[in-house]
């Protein structure tokens, strides 16, 4: 019903280049009561079936979208923290995303990199203009949806 498929490497015409699949994944209200790395720390069965979609589309990386870090990758170790975009401004959530920006800059090619969305409005809105080449597979999903969407890509 929802079968959507990554599109393969980017190129550009101008230089013949191949960009990277990189996925990006929000963070999770609910998290392990203590120090963890992040593909750990993060509690919830919607993580965990966006990082089990991720992973089985082979990307050349996967970085999560967090509102205290910015850009963590998933061997990343931190500790519990108390902090949403859902709860922010749209100054500051506008604030968080350059950023996040600029540490996606420092890890990846904003201009050439293909960039997989799997995070809510708030943490992609002020983000997709300045990524070229975004794909939102779950866009307009509610929350039950995204499960079962991820839970079916997961398995073909």
């Amino acid at each position: 019903m929802w079968r959507a498929r990554m599109p393969e490497r980017m190129t550009d015409n101008k230089e013949g280049l191949l960009g990277k699949r990189i996925f990006l994944l929000s963070c999770a209200k609910t998290k392990k009561p203590f120090r963890a790395k992040a593909r750990d720390l993060y509690d919830s069965v919607l993580f965990r079936k966006m990082c089990r979609y991720a992973q089985h589309q082979n990307p050349d990386t996967i970085l999560v979208l967090s509102a205290k870090h910015g850009v963590l990758g998933l061997d990343d170790v931190i500790d519990p923290y108390d902090q949403t975009l859902n709860t922010m401004s749209s100054a500051e959530i506008a604030a968080w995303a350059q950023g996040v920006l600029v540490q996606l800059r420092e890890r990846t090619d904003i201009e050439r990199d293909h960039f997989t969305v799997l995070a809510s409005k708030n943490y992609r809105r002020y983000l997709l203009p300045h990524l070229r080449h975004h794909y939102v597979p779950m866009e307009g999903l509610s929350i039950g949806r995204q499960l079962r969407f991820l839970t079916m890509e997961s398995k073909s």
